[in-house]
């Protein structure tokens, strides 16, 4: 049996373990508000230019009346041989199987299309170094390229969730729609954390390209939150202080959406056509920013509740330590005076 000293020294431990997970928790919260406020502010933007996309499909040619071919590449499917997965991941742990979650979903996805080019992207240091050590990075695939199926990793992004800006994803979009475009790639898949609320969180893989329907989330895979999990979560949030407000579409949003198909014939400065194939890669890199945005809100959410979950064992093991502690000392006097009996008994 462990003496008192070593008890106490164990509790003192535990205590400053107690102390640093608390603050993390209160930083994760703060960060989190902040993460909220932003996807907030980002979604009537998205939702206009979703209203104004769909708008304009329904006023402009978007596929050849004779063949029946899209005239926009972004909307030209093809059998998938080649295709580019981007993994959203964070770039700290501490935060329960938020990386570990999305990193299984990225090994499954890569199993189920064996036999094909992969290229995988990587956004956040943990998705980074975890397939690095099991796959290659190698250049990017060209039109000329006749080498076997194969899965490489080529590229990575690491330290962008300090600063999320509309640039980054934008830059991503770009150099994504210029390689579908020249059929260097068949399909672009995207795996993150779609956040809602602290309690409404879940892993999706979504197909960003081709665009088969404006408006409509392409998602192969969506795995959503225990009952454990969001319970869990739950008890974070009130003890952060942390709103649990759906971000949800809200009354504003759906009188918005009606844009798209209310009977009014619009007047536009450029033809439908021109404005259509200009606005729809903005489209792509909207959805980009928007699951950067909502990766790390949720990043934060999860860390909060592991550093919740964290904070609260300590208290249980603290309250355990104590309890050996007082037994020990209780042992040890009633030792001391059985001796004292004993002795004085054998004068």
């Amino acid at each position: 049996m462990a003496n008192i000293l070593d008890i106490r020294r164990r509790i003192r431990s535990v205590i400053n373990t107690r102390q640093i997970t608390k603050a993390m928790k209160m930083v994760s919260a703060a960060k989190l508000r902040r993460a909220q406020e932003r996807a907030l502010a980002a979604r009537p933007y998205a939702q206009m230019l979703t209203n104004v996309l769909k708008s304009l499909v329904s006023r402009a040619e978007i596929y050849d009346p004779e063949t029946g071919e899209p005239r926009h590449p972004l909307l030209a499917q093809r059998p998938e041989r080649n295709v580019l997965l981007i993994a959203v991941t964070g770039d700290k742990g501490l935060a329960g199987a938020f990386n570990t979650n999305i990193l299984k979903a990225a090994m499954q996805f890569i199993g189920e299309k064996s036999g094909k080019n992969i290229e995988i992207e990587t956004i956040g240091r943990k998705g980074r170094d975890f397939l690095r050590r099991r796959f290659v990075t190698g250049e990017p695939r060209t039109v000329e390229s006749n080498e076997a199926s194969r899965t490489i990793i080529i590229g990575e992004r690491v330290g962008v969730f300090n600063k999320i800006d509309h640039a980054l994803a934008t830059e991503i979009a770009k150099r994504v729609i210029e390689r579908y475009a020249n059929e260097q790639i068949d399909a672009v898949y995207l795996i993150y954390n779609e956040f809602k609320s602290v309690i409404q969180q879940r892993l999706v893989v979504e197909r960003v390209l081709p665009i088969v329907e404006i408006g409509k989330a392409q998602q192969q895979v969506a795995r959503e939150l225990t009952q454990r999990e969001k319970e869990e979560a739950q008890k974070a949030a009130i003890s952060a202080g942390v709103g649990m407000r759906s971000s949800e579409r809200s009354a504003i949003d759906a009188a918005a959406a009606k844009f798209a198909t209310a009977p009014v014939d619009y007047i536009y400065e450029q033809p439908p056509k021109e404005l259509f194939n200009d606005l729809l890669p903005k489209y792509v890199g909207i959805q980009i920013f928007h699951a950067l945005l909502e990766s790390v809100a949720a990043e934060h959410a999860a860390r909060m509740t592991a550093m919740e979950s964290a904070t609260n064992n300590a208290t249980d093991m603290i309250d355990s330590l104590t309890l050996a502690m007082n037994r020990v000392r209780q042992a040890k006097i009633t030792k001391e005076i059985i001796e004292i009996v004993s002795g004085a008994a054998a004068q």
